[in-house]
């Protein structure tokens, strides 16, 4: 309760750029990077890492994702992390516009372009 509160006081309130098919295609890959093994992918088994970690990260294709947060807490979690849970911050490893781009993609993900879901559903490397 005491991190939602936190989260949503500093989060930001909206997005410095605007959702675009080309927004959500380069957070798509940044997601495959640096999210997926963790979050999975859209249509696809959790990975051994994600079926190992305590507490068990969300599947964030699966469901309602994170579609019903505000952008600007997506981005908080992607930007600072969440203490105790696993996912640790972005901010000294992926720029502004990159953690923006991939809470857009989040954000959105009930909504996303044919082309940029087939990107997500592709498998990823071993």
């Amino acid at each position: 309760m005491a991190l939602n509160a936190r989260v949503k006081k500093e989060a930001p309130k909206s997005s410095p750029i605007p959702p675009s098919d080309e927004v959500y295609a380069a957070g798509a890959q940044i997601y495959r990077h640096n999210c997926a093994v963790c979050h999975g992918l859209p249509e696809r088994d959790q990975t051994a890492i994600a079926k190992g970690e305590f507490p068990k990260p969300p599947e964030l294709f699966k469901g309602k994702g994170v579609t019903d947060d505000l952008v600007g807490v997506t981005y908080s979690k992607v930007a600072n992390g969440i203490r105790l849970s696993g996912i640790p911050g972005f901010d000294g490893s992926l720029s502004n516009e990159q953690m923006w781009q991939v809470s857009l993609l989040l954000a959105n993900s009930d909504k996303l372009p044919a082309s940029v879901r087939t990107a997500l559903q592709e498998p990823l490397p071993q």
